[in-house]
């Protein structure tokens, strides 16, 4: 994560870091990483993966289901 600034201008996608000593925003890291990986497996070349493409998985995932809410999309 070293690039990640010049990743976020390149792509205009935020990169999230857990707070330090905050064990309670690594589970969600973890999940999000797990829903991540099910688009873009581990090995995955990000320089073959088009802007629109990472736009249509941030969509998937920011209006899945979910159950806090009610298995309502948001």
């Amino acid at each position: 994560m070293a690039r990640h600034e010049k990743n976020t201008k390149n792509t205009g996608i935020e990169i999230y870091f857990a707070n330090r000593y905050s064990s309670g925003e690594k589970g969600t890291n973890e999940n999000t990483n797990e829903l991540i990986r099910r688009h873009l497996p581990k090995g995955t070349c990000f320089n073959a993966i088009s802007k629109n493409q990472l736009q249509i998985i941030q969509e998937k995932l920011n209006n899945r289901p979910l159950k806090i809410i009610g298995i309502k999309h948001h």
